[in-house]
């Protein structure tokens, strides 16, 4: 039974690895193709191709997913991915990188609800789920590593011009996955009656889970402000070449990684609500630093390519603790449907995020860029301690 679910985490693990490598390879096409004559406009619109999609799909996914199961959808959403990177190398058109991030993005709705909804069918306990959760999506963020130093590597190398063909290496990862779950046996949720999804929804919604949704639409707000957009300020604001821009993010990553490593092995030990403060008032701290040495000492100090990834290992942690202390609370029959409105309301702050980035970068604000992050992530501490007080009135006694 171990070695079983030791398989099937290892599936999840390299699926949520495949989707990170495809969904923030966005900062590295906004660095490439910045280079050509597209603007930072069109660019911050290229990320809502990705989003909006996911967001729309989210709801129609969960019949989907309940009418062909979890392990075949999640097999045709891998099989898409792989088959679309397969092809993007022989793109040269800027329209296609729009279809591409649509079609990345709707298999994406697909697989999260897919890899949530096999986790919440196997795990009940609160503190449990926070320990599996932050060990799968620790994946993502080694996704975010590898897609930028592989391609970092190879857009700083003679072959350069062929940055595009690194996707290929995504299409045979993907071809490895889906070998992988083909030969498990995965416990699929039973259904016993068809049930209208608005009736449900309307069933799911209340004032606690609607506040919950803004704290995800705000994390990934914050999030995608560094997983897009820091290798173009570090480029631009900074001053370093396109190679250590991807690598220096690349830190952030792996801080990243670290954090929901860390987390997943002693989260068993705390409070998930004290937990989270904590790193939340962590990130306040790093960024207020970052601020200060920007605007009394270097704005374009080099120490901050050191400072913005420690951001990384107190934010990484905060979306698979609040997802898994509210999931626990949901029925396991909307499992599913409750995974849909994450994805969604990820998806939205992504997207509202990337467009308001290109503004900042449009109009050559990046003096302000650690500032608007700090506002954003003291807006989110606020919400949160909302929450906190909804979901637990002890808290804070």
């Amino acid at each position: 039974m171990m070695a079983q679910t030791a398989r099937i985490a290892l599936s999840l693990k390299l699926t949520f690895l495949i989707f990170s490598m495809v969904l923030n390879c966005m900062g590295i096409v906004i660095l490439q193709l910045s280079e050509t004559k597209i603007t930072y406009e069109k660019l911050g619109f290229l990320e809502s191709f990705k989003d909006l999609p996911i967001a729309f799909i989210s709801l129609f996914a969960v019949n989907f997913i309940s009418r062909f199961g979890t392990k075949k959808s999640l097999i045709f959403a891998l099989s898409i991915v792989g088959i679309c990177s397969l092809i993007l190398p022989f793109a040269e058109v800027f329209w296609f990188y729009k279809v591409w991030f649509a079609i990345v993005g709707t298999c994406f709705a697909i697989g999260k609800i897919c890899v949530f909804g096999i986790i919440r069918n196997n795990i009940s306990d609160e503190k449990s789920l926070a320990k599996t959760m932050n060990s799968v999506e620790a994946s993502f963020m080694i996704g975010i590593f590898v897609v930028n130093t592989g391609f970092g590597w190879l857009i700083s190398s003679h072959f350069s011009e062929f940055w595009k063909f690194g996707f290929l290496s995504i299409s045979l990862l993907s071809g490895i996955t889906i070998f992988l779950f083909s030969r498990l046996s995965i416990s699929e949720s039973v259904e016993t009656e068809k049930n209208n999804i608005i009736q449900e929804l309307i069933k799911l919604i209340n004032p606690l889970m609607m506040v919950f949704l803004v704290i995800i639409f705000s994390i990934v707000f914050i999030e995608q402000s560094f997983n897009s957009w820091l290798p173009s300020f570090y480029k631009n604001h900074l001053k370093v070449n396109s190679f250590f821009a991807l690598q220096a993010s690349s830190f952030m990553a792996l801080f990243s990684y670290a954090g929901r490593i860390i987390t997943a092995n002693v989260i068993h030990r705390f409070s998930l609500s004290k937990y989270y403060v904590l790193c939340i008032s962590m990130i306040v701290l790093v960024l207020t630093t970052i601020s200060v040495i920007q605007f009394f000492g270097t704005d374009d100090s080099r120490i901050l390519l050191f400072l913005f990834p420690v951001t990384g290992f107190f934010l990484s942690p905060l979306y698979p603790i609040i997802n898994s202390k509210m999931i626990a609370q949901v029925d396991k029959s909307r499992a599913n449907l409750f995974t849909s409105l994450i994805v969604i309301f990820s998806s939205l702050g992504s997207s509202v995020s990337s467009i308001i980035m290109s503004v900042l970068f449009g109009n050559q604000m990046l003096g302000y860029y650690s500032m608007y992050i700090l506002s954003a992530v003291i807006v989110l501490f606020v919400i949160s301690l909302i929450y906190f007080k909804l979901a637990d009135p002890k808290f804070g006694k």
